[in-house]
């Protein structure tokens, strides 16, 4: 893979209807438990940034599944998962417009 393609991206719109229509969708909200506190989109799994490289094993493995990874913008999971593209994991994709993006648009959200 070339280092300098851009990571697989998903809209915020094909995210939310994947979440809420498709019970086999993946999303790995990545901001930091303070961040959490303003509220998550519901049936995201929480795997914060300073903790993923402990937890990767709660992701789907490389090659499987697919899922994707929201960030409170789109900067850090669309770094993350370029990450984790060269680690093999072709299944990752990131939000773009994050959760920034999902907030702004008054779209439901849980408190963590």
């Amino acid at each position: 893979m070339n280092a300098f393609a851009a990571p697989p991206v998903v809209s915020l719109d094909d995210a939310r209807k994947a979440l809420e229509t498709d019970s086999s969708a993946i999303m790995i909200d990545i901001r930091e438990p303070s961040e959490h506190a303003n509220g998550v989109a519901k049936g995201a799994k929480l795997i914060p940034m300073s903790q993923l490289g402990r937890r990767l094993a709660e992701l789907p493995k490389p090659g499987a599944e697919k899922f994707m990874v929201i960030c409170a913008t789109q900067n850090r999971s669309a770094n993350i998962v370029g990450q984790l593209q060269q680690m093999g994991y072709t299944n990752a994709s990131y939000v773009h417009g994050g959760m920034s993006g999902w907030s702004m648009r008054a779209w439901p959200m849980i408190k963590p």
